[in-house]
């Protein structure tokens, strides 16, 4: 696959994962002020979605979005671990967790394709490594 497809899908799949996920916990949450903060949260996964969808588009590329065993495993995932604890420190807990996989694996992919892909693209991705670390930073004030 072609590395800027490659990078592309990549910021395409974690923000379809971080719209999912926020969509769920949004629904499980009780805390209001957390709720509003989810809320923000998930708009900003969704620009991402669209953004690296239309990038995609415009060069010929198809998205390729998580499979369904992806979906239902994280949707199994989220339930498990909220049945006994809804509340924002846990759920900002794993939040934490999640941003700082994606962090990691984000980071990799610069490195991996340094050189190898278009401006526009690594500053996408660059721009959601930054998002995910400014979401850590505000999950640790609900802990």
């Amino acid at each position: 696959m072609n590395t800027n497809a490659e990078l592309l899908n990549f910021v395409y799949q974690n923000s379809q994962m971080g719209v999912d996920t926020l969509q769920q916990l949004i629904e499980i949450s009780d805390d209001i002020s957390f709720k509003g903060f989810l809320e923000k949260q998930l708009t900003g996964y969704e620009e991402f979605h669209k953004r690296s969808r239309q990038m995609l588009n415009q060069n010929g590329y198809d998205e390729k979005g998580l499979n369904a065993f992806e979906k239902i495993r994280t949707y199994l995932m989220v339930n498990v671990q909220t049945v006994s604890d809804h509340s924002a420190s846990h759920i900002a807990s794993m939040l934490i967790n999640g941003s700082t996989m994606g962090i990691i694996d984000a980071v990799k992919k610069l490195h991996q394709y340094a050189g190898n892909v278009e401006k526009d693209i690594k500053k996408l991705m660059e721009d959601l490594r930054e998002f995910e670390e400014k979401n850590i930073e505000k999950l640790k004030e609900f802990l």
